[in-house]
């Protein structure tokens, strides 16, 4: 049984330094709350469409560190959301495409400590 149990250890050590927070971004009439978000390397960063919002919105890379995959969601409305790991340090604009000059964010990615 000691055995088993330190051949398991390495898998589960692995296990706890890959997995990364969650963090929620609420997608609002025209803003992203918070507008400024800092995560670490690894973490995934959910939109959340709120119940009472009345128009399409959608996420957008606008900018991203070198080396990154930009990404874009559906239009998405009330009620849905969508999810993006960030395994790339550096700093992510964000924009709705629809109401870019009102709706950004910027994500600021860093290396874990």
């Amino acid at each position: 049984m000691g055995a088993a149990a330190f051949a398991a250890a390495p898998a589960l050590a692995l296990g706890a330094t890959t997995k990364g927070k969650t963090r929620k971004v609420s997608v609002n009439d025209n803003y992203y709350g918070p507008s400024k978000l800092t995560v670490h390397v690894g973490d995934t960063v959910n939109w959340v469409w709120g119940d009472d919002v009345t128009d399409e919105h959608d996420v957008d890379v606008k900018s991203a560190p070198k080396g990154a995959k930009k990404f874009h969601s559906d239009l998405l409305v009330a009620g849905e959301s969508f999810k993006r790991k960030l395994t790339t340090p550096g700093t992510y604009k964000i924009i709705c495409t629809f109401h870019e000059e009102e709706m950004k964010m910027t994500i600021t990615v860093k290396k874990k400590p």
